[in-house]
């Protein structure tokens, strides 16, 4: 599945890893170019979870129309290829209006997808997926990912052993398909003539990012994380399985269900987010469609705007 070329052309992208400034840039980038704002964050999605997504505020969605938030209940479940259908939908709506798609986030899954479309694999098996994380426990670590190696190896070559939740859909589209995942995805990107040209990403220094990061988990906490993630639990239909591991709240839940000390659920949010964002630059990184914004930490908002339009002009200039 892929959006419509047309449409694909037509589109801004701002992404960059969790609390580098994205929100605030968006919000001017999108007043320079007369454009509205298409969520590029996977847990946005889900309607109450809002402290730990750092989902715009009612403030900054009056500012500028934003698109793709509280789209679904904590309940439910969203595939990629939903995203991709509404995200495309919203885009000819904003067209029609005369004004800019700007998608703005860090989900580098929903960035790939977009840019360079997704295969439609099998609906989840959550059987098969609990047998596979309960098989994983009673073996080394590295069990599951050595398991994909056999079947897949050009996927596991791509996932880290760690990263749990991509190596069992791998393991399970093998299952139930007889094919490897890596076979059936689209990752190679469009023909230049085919790719949008305007998609950045923020590279911040990782030192600044990191400090930002526990300045940021800190400050959901006192704005009422915990409390939020309370009434998720009190809900009365359970939550998906997809919201449950969301990361900043899943730490959470084991603390208030007396897994762990609240201290230390705290704790493992910074760590788990911190190493999110390194993962979020490799997939940057990767993206050949992605120009890297390098900056210091100590620019504006719109000292980073002006950087980005300026670099516009000068590819637009360039061209023959």
């Amino acid at each position: 599945m892929r959006f419509a070329p047309e449409i694909l052309k037509a589109c801004w992208f701002l992404a960059g890893p969790t609390a580098c400034g994205k929100t605030e840039t968006g919000l001017l980038l999108a007043e320079h170019i007369g454009g509205e704002i298409l969520s590029l964050d996977s847990m946005a999605l889900y309607v109450g979870m809002d402290i730990g997504t750092a989902k715009a505020s009612p403030e900054e969605q009056a500012r500028i129309p934003h698109h793709l938030i509280d789209v679904i209940a904590p309940h439910e479940e969203y595939s990629v290829a939903e995203y991709l259908r509404e995200a495309e939908q919203c885009c000819r709506d904003i067209l029609v209006r005369g004004r800019v798609p700007l998608f703005v986030g860090g989900t580098g899954l929903f960035l790939r997808s977009i840019l360079r479309g997704v295969f439609e694999g099998p609906s989840a098996d959550w059987e098969l997926r609990r047998r596979l994380e309960e098989q994983a426990k009673t073996h080394e670590p590295c069990w599951l990912h050595d398991r994909l190696r056999e079947v897949d190896p050009a996927s596991a070559e791509k996932l880290h052993p760690n990263d749990m939740r991509r190596v069992i859909r791998a393991l399970e589209v093998f299952e139930l398909t007889g094919r490897p995942l890596s076979e059936q995805h689209q990752h190679h990107p469009l023909p230049t003539a085919e790719q949008p040209q305007h998609v950045d990403w923020l590279f911040p220094p990782r030192d600044w990012l990191y400090r930002r990061i526990d300045e940021r988990v800190d400050t959901m906490i006192e704005r009422g994380l915990a409390e939020e993630v309370r009434g998720l639990l009190s809900a009365e239909k359970p939550l998906s399985h997809t919201a449950r591991q969301a990361l900043g709240y899943k730490e959470l839940f084991d603390a208030i269900e007396g897994e762990v000390d609240l201290d230390a659920a705290i704790e493992c949010v910074k760590t788990r987010t911190r190493q999110f964002a390194k993962r979020q630059h490799t997939w940057f990184r990767n993206l050949v469609e992605c120009h890297p914004v390098e900056i210091t930490g100590q620019e504006t908002p719109q000292q980073l705007v002006d950087r980005i339009l300026n670099n516009t002009r000068e590819a637009e200039s360039a061209e023959p």
